[in-house]
């Protein structure tokens, strides 16, 4: 007993000294805008992660499912009541609804300044003279990546709102004075650092991992940024870099590959299988793939991606139906095709418009007893019809249900794990860009250069591998190339940035995105779409915080 009182009042006299020492009351504030300097190898490693990892919650938005639909709801590829889709995205298809405080231009605005200035922390540290253990050339491809990343943040930013505040250096204090630099300025930016990239990263297949970026990403990206800026010749050269450099490293998906190549299916539908996704695994089309799968344990994702839920149909509410790996697993059906996709973009041999790409048929699959009388049968769509059950019961399908439960999906993002059934995210890679999409760029550049003999020749490249059928030189035009697009990057592409790049938004989306006839004749289209929303609004809560300068608001907002 004697012992342990010593040892209370020792420990007691010693904390009695520390709380008496000023040192120990002195705090030091490490605010979220403090970057540290990044001084070796593994603390610039782990900031590019930052960056990747950051990056990669947009395309993903986890539980976010209504946000990431703003990219082709309301565009020209949906219908615009657009499913069971709402909350985010219900502006983004009922324009009328869409003023200064949208949410989801506030989610997106603090997204990309967040990514910007995660890249300004890693160029600074990367710019500075010496860092042990790392040559110059090292630094040059950690800037390089950080570089690639600040340009892609404001070619969405510039295109989406215009001129935007341009911060080039790290925040490390809280600003209140941003100002809306021009157009020109913000492209200059993304011109330069993409130049920069392009010459520093490594070639495609040569990065540090596979995930990263390289050069084929950087001059994809320039060359998009080009067209934007009418800068065509500049555009169809960084494009033809790619077609034609990496020593063979990069070419269209022909022939079947992969994990299911011995089943049933087609070229086009194996590049989007799991396991079939990187380069590692065949896929000689993709220059940039976001990870999100680990294909040894098949169990592995960073996030849960909701993709799958808003592409697909939402067949599981039907009385008979379970979610399965031959139906694509659990969808909810937030969006879905319009008729022009569905009955009037494909040709009939379209490999694009197959059974494995574009789904239109379902079957009864539950595997309880009472559902054995039906179980195989076709799910009918567009009608009314009841069945009976084997106990006796009855359950009816509904023309109605063509809406979002059996309505037609693509499967390029279907995925199923039987582990979870309930499908809660989508352990599946995501494709950002492949060389499909190059050909369809530069036949862009070609067609807005008069060149329509060589856009053919690239829209052909891509039209040939699908087994449709030959354009002639005189077929091309801009909207031609846009339905292209469509055909080949549905599901895929942010389709709101093309038209927007292209300023074709307003006249695709009114002309094509219709739903039922009205009784007049007329085609009831995107509520309230004008030249307004071709620009974003910025966001209204930035604007109030910003006190010590003028933020100003885009027109008619």
């Amino acid at each position: 007993m004697k012992t342990i009182y010593k040892v209370v009042m020792c420990t007691g006299l010693l904390l009695a000294s520390i709380s008496c020492s000023d040192s120990f009351l002195d705090e030091e504030v490490k605010d979220k805008y403090s970057p540290s300097t990044l001084n070796d190898k593994l603390g610039f490693d782990a900031a590019v992660v930052g960056i990747h990892q950051h990056f990669a919650t947009l395309p993903k938005s986890s539980n976010d499912q209504t946000f990431i639909n703003i990219w082709n709801i309301g565009t020209d590829i949906l219908w615009a009541p657009a499913g069971r889709s709402n909350g985010d995205a219900r502006p983004y298809f009922d324009y009328a609804q869409m003023n200064a405080s949208d949410a989801a231009s506030l989610k997106l605005w603090r997204y990309l300044y967040k990514l910007i200035n995660n890249a300004n922390n890693l160029i600074a540290s990367a710019q500075q003279a010496d860092i042990p253990g790392l040559s110059e050339a090292d630094k040059a491809v950690y800037e390089g990546e950080a570089k690639f990343f600040r340009a892609y943040a404001y070619d969405m930013l510039v295109t989406l709102y215009g001129g935007v505040p341009l911060v080039i250096e790290p925040t490390v204090e809280p600003r209140t004075d941003f100002t809306r630099a021009s157009v020109a300025e913000i492209n200059s930016l993304i011109e330069a650092d993409l130049l920069f990239a392009v010459e520093k990263l490594p070639k495609i297949g040569a990065a540090a991992k596979e995930g990263r970026a390289n050069k084929a990403m950087a001059r994809q990206l320039l060359g998009t940024a080009y067209l934007r800026m009418g800068e065509d010749a500049k555009a169809e050269a960084q494009l033809t870099e790619i077609i034609n450099g990496n020593s063979g490293a990069l070419s269209l998906v022909k022939n079947r590959f992969g994990v299911r190549a011995n089943l049933p299916g087609d070229a086009f539908s194996d590049l989007f299988i799991f396991g079939n996704q990187r380069r590692s695994q065949g896929n000689t089309e993709v220059i940039w793939v976001l990870e999100n799968e680990n294909p040894t344990d098949k169990q592995y994702s960073t996030d849960s991606p909701q993709q799958r839920r808003n592409w697909g149909g939402g067949y599981y509410d039907v009385a008979g139906m379970l979610p399965s790996d031959s139906l694509g697993g659990r969808s909810i059906g937030r969006v879905r095709l319009n008729n022009w996709v569905l009955y009037s973009l494909y040709q009939d041999e379209d490999m694009r418009n197959s059974k494995y790409n574009l789904r239109r048929h379902w079957y009864f699959n539950n595997t309880d007893a009472k559902y054995s009388a039906i179980r195989g049968q076709e799910v009918p769509y567009g009608i009314d019809k009841e069945f009976t059950l084997g106990d006796g019961s009855k359950i009816k399908v509904l023309a109605a249900d063509t809406v979002w439960r059996l309505a037609p999906y693509i499967t390029k993002w279907s995925a199923f794990d039987p582990r979870d059934t309930f499908g809660y995210g989508m352990w599946k890679d995501f494709i950002l860009m492949r060389l499909a999409e190059t050909y369809l760029l530069r036949a862009e550049a070609r067609f807005n250069q008069g060149n329509t003999s060589g856009a053919a020749d690239d829209l052909n490249e891509v039209r040939g591998r699908a087994n449709a059928s030959v354009v002639d030189a005189d077929d091309i035009t801009l909207d031609y190339i846009l339905d292209e697009r469509a055909r080949e990057l549905i599901g895929e592409e942010n389709r709101r940035m093309t038209l927007v790049r292209t300023g074709t938004l307003v006249t695709r989306a009114t002309t094509l995105s219709g739903t039922t006839p009205l009784a007049n004749g007329n085609i009831e289209t995107t509520n309230g779409l004008t030249d307004k929303h071709l620009l974003l609004p910025i966001p209204q809560l930035e604007i109030d915080l910003n006190k010590d300068a003028k933020l100003d608001q885009n027109p008619l907002y």
